[in-house]
């Protein structure tokens, strides 16, 4: 049985969101067990005694990672807070992987630190699955989890994350694309440039650069990027989605009668453009390169993001992603 160990304190809304989307997930994944780490007063009075079993427990502990926390400083000395010890689970074998809510940096320092890389990885990179106008999706990798980057952990990133769009995402041969100033080859600095040849002479599907405009359109599966470029590109997304989706919403509302007709007139249309920039349905970002899943998702996230990212860990233990990637990167 795959055993999925939760940070239950992590996050705007924890516990309660998080219980709630367990509950809702736990009979979806018969061959599952999930592990709630974090008070014990407080999930016990939330989880039905029924349902604690043998593929639902907790495991109290009397500490909690703060968003103001310094990522490796308390995770050295909060050795009782709930995502140290849900990874120290993973680490002795007791759980297959490790998903939370809470502080990024912590989360990445304990799947370095505690859980460890994959033996050939140079680095871990952290990567999301972002809406596209197409509704596909793609996969950007590094989005945070390094400041600096060399050429090979570009390479490895992209090798990386072109098994997981061809394993979970179902993607026959996925298309890689660097994140760059400009289409042509000889763009960007000496890093881009070197990456450009590298990816180009792989055996990947390498389609070449791609701008940040472009970055919604459907272009590539994959796009690998420097962690730096990455965060601000993944911030600069995510920002502007918000502030257009809040303008629409103030002007259908508050233009008068005509534009709140015109809104119940456009009512489908506005759902389906809704449904499509929909990222809950896509779970969380993965730090690839550890030797277990570790997968984040955001810390405002309610219980249907929640819901969706514990079906996408198990759907990475399922296909027996890491031993694919230690297969591979062992070499």
């Amino acid at each position: 049985m795959r055993t999925i160990a939760i940070d239950a304190m992590g996050g705007e809304h924890a516990p309660e969101a998080i219980v709630k989307a367990v509950l809702q997930v736990k009979p979806e994944l018969p061959q599952t067990r999930m592990v709630l780490f974090g008070d014990q007063n407080k999930l016990t009075e939330l989880i039905p005694a029924d349902q604690l079993d043998d593929r639902l427990a907790i495991v109290g502990t009397s500490e909690v990672i703060l968003d103001e926390d310094e990522p490796v400083k308390a995770i050295r000395k909060k050795k009782d807070a709930s995502m140290v010890v849900a990874a120290n689970y993973v680490k002795a074998g007791k759980a297959d992987a490790l998903f939370s809510l809470g502080n990024t940096g912590a989360l990445l320092a304990s799947g370095i630190f505690i859980i460890g890389r994959i033996k050939g990885v140079s680095r871990p990179g952290l990567m999301p699955t972002l809406p596209t106008a197409d509704g596909t999706g793609f996969n950007m990798i590094d989005v945070g989890a390094n400041a600096t980057s060399k050429p090979e952990f570009l390479v490895q990133w992209a090798e990386m994350a072109n098994y997981y769009a061809n394993s979970i995402r179902g993607i026959a041969k996925p298309r890689i694309a660097l994140l760059n100033n400009g289409a042509e080859s000889d763009k960007g600095d000496p890093l881009h440039q070197e990456v450009y040849q590298l990816l180009q002479e792989s055996s990947l599907n390498f389609i070449g650069n791609i701008e940040g405009n472009e970055l919604l359109e459907g272009k590539a599966d994959v796009v690998v990027s420097d962690g730096f470029t990455g965060n601000a590109a993944l911030k600069s997304i995510e920002g502007a989605s918000g502030v257009i989706l809040q303008l629409l919403k103030n002007s259908l509302l508050n233009n008068g009668i005509k534009a709140k007709l015109g809104a119940l007139l456009a009512k489908d249309a506005l759902s389906s453009l809704k449904k499509q920039f929909d990222t809950a349905r896509y779970g969380g970002a993965v730090l690839l390169g550890i030797a277990a899943p570790v997968v984040k998702t955001h810390g405002r996230s309610t219980e249907r993001p929640i819901y969706y990212t514990i079906k996408q860990v198990d759907k990475m233990l399922e296909e027996d992603l890491i031993e694919k990637f230690r297969s591979e990167f062992s070499k």
